[in-house]
């Protein structure tokens, strides 16, 4: 290519866009590089990883993101003010294990042990697919030489029959029921919020969990049980006589919120005028 800077191109290879180059070496060498890469079916093109990782995230890894709408605002939270502003700015080939070292040494002024571990990993799914877009042709979150802390071994104890005997009789009388049922059947708080008293079977002595209740986007919602799984467990005496006394006491009401998501619908519905929420009165 006469007349030109750079006036050697390397053109032809099936799946690998051209390049032009200043010198024939460099072409050469590109070339015999790209060749091998491009049978092996590993070809990362260098110019598809000068994207910067906030234009990556927000154009091409964020749109293709779904699930369970709590865990996706967690994700987000974590992306807007842990990874955008510390490395948003960088192109996606240029984040190595320097940077991340770097990056790792910041949250840690801000973060413990168990929320870097998080951030890390919402960084290493990013940039895994970056590797799967063929943007880059490594994961550096992987690298062996820079990772998140290590987890910490936790060692879970149950409370003594004295300290939860002493936690419900602090409590108001309406919201005691909540600590019967958390000790007496094993629920998680959400869980226990969402018990209704159409859920409760007293004559064979079962309570079917279906729901819980959480909080998305600061809105209060039901959803399924964690990992969107349904149970039963075992109804003890004691916690059926403590379920009775309370409904004796404060009548069950019907409570209706969004299921799974308050975001409004972005298409017009029609209510159900004839359906209602769990009746509970905790």
């Amino acid at each position: 290519m006469y007349g030109k800077c750079t006036r050697y191109r390397v053109k032809g290879i099936p799946g690998v866009k051209d390049r032009s180059f200043d010198a024939l070496q460099d072409a050469k060498t590109w070339l015999a590089q790209a060749q091998t890469d491009a049978r092996r079916g590993e070809f990362v093109d260098p110019r598809d990883g000068a994207i910067s990782l906030k234009d990556y995230i927000a154009t091409h890894w964020w749109p293709t993101q779904s699930g369970d709408p709590s865990t996706i605002e967690r994700i987000e939270q974590r992306v807007r003010r842990h990874i955008v502003p510390h490395l948003g700015a960088q192109p996606l080939n240029a984040i190595g294990t320097e940077i991340l070292r770097h990056w790792k040494k910041r949250l840690e002024k801000d973060l413990g042990p168990t929320s870097i571990r998080l951030v890390w990993a919402t960084l290493s799914s990013v940039l895994q697919a970056a590797v799967e877009d063929r943007r880059l042709g490594r994961n550096p979150c992987r690298s062996s030489t820079v990772g998140p802390p290590a987890a910490t071994p936790g060692r879970v104890e149950a409370w003594p029959p004295e300290r939860v005997l002493a936690v419900r009789e602090a409590l108001p009388d309406r919201y005691r029921l909540l600590l019967v049922i958390g000790a007496g059947l094993g629920l998680r708080q959400g869980e226990a919020l969402g018990l209704s008293a159409d859920d409760i079977d007293f004559e064979k002595e079962v309570v079917h969990v279906r729901r819980q209740v959480k909080m998305v986007r600061a809105k209060l919602c039901f959803a399924l049980p964690k990992g969107r799984k349904v149970r039963d467990v075992p109804l003890p005496s004691s916690v059926a006589r403590a379920i009775r006394q309370h409904m004796e006491e404060f009548a069950p009401v019907p409570v209706t919120l969004p299921w799974d998501d308050p975001t409004p619908a972005a298409t017009p519905w029609r209510p159900n005028t004839g359906g209602r929420g769990p009746t509970t009165s905790w």
